[in-house]
């Protein structure tokens, strides 16, 4: 066992500057704000950008996978192995469709719901057994595919609901590390009006 419980955030994206920001890469601009926020830098790994430091006085790995986005587990899975992070010490962000533009939703498990990088991640580790934060991006309109709707960049009007969802939900892997996932889910997970 490690001396120094170490905590694995994950942040889900496609690698390239083409990719920066489209819906899809929410987790990985997440991770960029929350490592800026507490100056950590990432340095290239084989499979990954890792940003290794302290947040909240834990020590954390933050870690944005180099694989395309389908491919994550082949860059989540090895980390932890090889850091032997327990999977409650694991967080994975990303984007999701199935959620309102700016709607936060953070669960200790669960299923992939459709999202295949969160399914990579769920099949190299073996269990769906880890906490997530979603970050909602809203439905494609009518009559598009939702492949072309996730690798769109988010439009001026969208652009600061996002900028206003990442805030939050760097104060709410802040809360998580600190507080825990329930003290975390019961401030940041955003109440359906109506």
């Amino acid at each position: 066992m490690p001396e120094v419980e170490t905590y694995l955030i994950v942040g889900l994206g496609n690698p390239g500057p083409h990719y920066a920001r489209n819906r899809h890469n929410t987790g990985f601009r997440c991770l960029r704000r929350l490592a800026k926020a507490h100056g950590l830098e990432f340095r290239s790994r084989k499979r990954a950008r890792v940003a290794s430091g302290t947040i909240a006085g834990r020590s954390v790995l933050l870690v944005r996978p180099r694989t395309f986005m389908n491919e994550s587990g082949q860059a989540v899975a090895p980390l932890v192995r090889f850091h032997q992070v327990p999977l409650d010490r694991l967080l994975v962000i990303y984007d999701d469709m199935d959620l309102p533009l700016g709607t936060l939703r953070l669960r200790p498990k669960g299923g992939s719901g459709g999202h295949r990088g969160m399914q990579s991640i769920i099949d190299a580790l073996g269990s769906p057994d880890f906490p997530r934060l979603r970050i909602g991006i809203g439905r494609p309109p009518e009559g598009m595919d939702p492949a072309d709707y996730v690798l769109q960049d988010f439009s001026p009007e969208e652009e600061p609901v996002i900028e206003e969802a990442l805030e939050r939900a760097v104060a709410a892997v802040e809360t998580w590390l600190t507080e825990g996932i329930d003290e975390a889910m019961s401030r940041f997970n955003t109440v359906e009006e109506g």
